[in-house]
């Protein structure tokens, strides 16, 4: 876990990045959300499966905080949520799913994994359908992506390519705590009724959907999703404060 400097000012957060990213994710986000330190980034990179990259976050993470998780983090948050309910404060899933990998995408998984060398670079064609449409030929967000999973290495990527993505839709009902799921309008990788799905099975949970942007919302939308989510937290707060 790192640890950035500055003092608790409110609620402790504990971010999840998705598949090959790391920290870099929310460099742009994180001026937003002062109010929320310490901040504290979970290392999925170490892990073969949900639960264990669950249950290594939950170690190092402070008796309460609000579960931050992208993409496959989100898989992962619900699972911290699950096995420390008690910790959660909040929970705000972004550009995520409660869907399982179907055979076909699990099979093309195992079958990129196999051809894992010793260098990792995500294809180019992948990366840019991670973008909004006027977004996939930016070489520097592209190369930012790139560099993520060239930090992360081969062996991490081979893990996260073949880790199991359990569908959760039949256990949404059992996370009772404050949730916001964040949407973005042109995400080519999860689409809406995915994000619909989490805001139904999850009880009190809302949707905010970012617009122009495709799934790598951090990155694409940090000036929105920052204050958003900042905005949303604050609410949770004064809604505490007045029970």
């Amino acid at each position: 876990m790192q640890r950035p400097a500055g003092q608790s000012g409110g609620m402790a957060m504990l971010l999840m990045p998705g598949f090959m990213t790391d920290a870099d994710l929310w460099s742009e986000v994180l001026p937003h959300w002062q109010a929320f330190l310490p901040v504290l980034h979970a290392d999925p990179s170490q892990d073969d499966s949900i639960a264990g990259m669950a249950c290594r976050a939950l170690a190092a993470a402070p008796d309460r905080f609000v579960a931050v998780g992208f993409s496959m983090g989100g898989y992962v948050a619900r699972e911290v949520a699950r096995q420390a309910p008690g910790r959660i404060e909040a929970l705000v899933l972004i550009a995520t799913s409660a869907q399982g990998d179907s055979p076909d995408r699990a099979a093309g998984k195992a079958a990129a994994a196999a051809r894992v060398g010793q260098g990792v670079r995500i294809g180019r064609a992948a990366i840019a359908r991670s973008l909004h449409p006027a977004r996939e030929d930016d070489p520097a967000l592209i190369a930012r992506i790139q560099a993520m999973g060239e930090r992360l290495g081969a062996e991490t990527f081979r893990r996260q390519l073949l880790l199991d993505r359990p569908g959760d839709a039949d256990r949404l009902d059992g996370i009772d705590v404050p949730t916001l799921v964040v949407a973005g309008r042109q995400d080519r990788l999860r689409s809406l009724a995915e994000a619909e799905e989490l805001r139904d099975g999850i009880p009190g949970a809302t949707l905010r959907i970012v617009e122009d942007t495709g799934h790598m919302i951090p990155f694409e939308a940090p000036d929105t999703l920052g204050p958003l989510v900042a905005e949303w937290l604050s609410l949770v707060i004064s809604r505490r404060m007045t029970r």
